[in-house]
């Protein structure tokens, strides 16, 4: 038996967890900084950021193309819109919400409560499909005539 294996992976998916949970606690302070800063600062906005170089070039959307404005749609409690605009920005708070979440809790019933979301290659296969079969969708409408992200940002 090789038990000597399986501890290393365990001990290897706990340090990924923690990792993955340092990372949500520094975007969720980036996302409350950019929330203040559009707030507090006049003529600052998000959507003053540049083009998207590959539409610009090819006409059609890149895979991102559309998250900011989903995210901002979110913020504004917007979430139909937020997920025609870009579904992996309300697929990214869901998981990456329940994720920060569980391990707080967890983390603050110092165990007692071990309900930590375990981290799986599959949550982020499906981010990456997700993000596939956007970019397909949206690319398509476009070709049809339908510009998916004009009709969203009017929702």
């Amino acid at each position: 038996m090789n038990h000597g294996g399986t501890m290393k992976k365990k001990e290897k998916i706990k340090t990924d967890e923690n990792i993955l949970y340092l990372i949500g606690w520094i975007l969720l302070l980036l996302v409350v900084l950019l929330a203040a800063a559009v707030k507090l600062l006049p003529g600052f906005s998000l959507m003053s950021l540049p083009p998207c170089l590959f539409h610009l070039l090819t006409g059609f959307y890149c895979p991102g193309c559309g998250g900011t404005r989903a995210l901002l749609a979110l913020g504004k409690g917007k979430v139909f819109a937020s997920l025609l605009l870009h579904p992996f920005v309300l697929y990214t708070v869901l998981v990456g919400g329940w994720f920060m979440i569980s391990h707080t809790i967890e983390r603050l019933s110092r165990g007692k409560l071990a309900i930590g979301m375990k981290y799986r290659d599959g949550w982020l296969w499906g981010a990456l499909a997700l993000t596939g079969v956007n970019f397909i969708i949206k690319n398509a409408l476009l070709l049809a005539g339908t510009d998916l992200l004009e009709l969203a940002g009017h929702i």
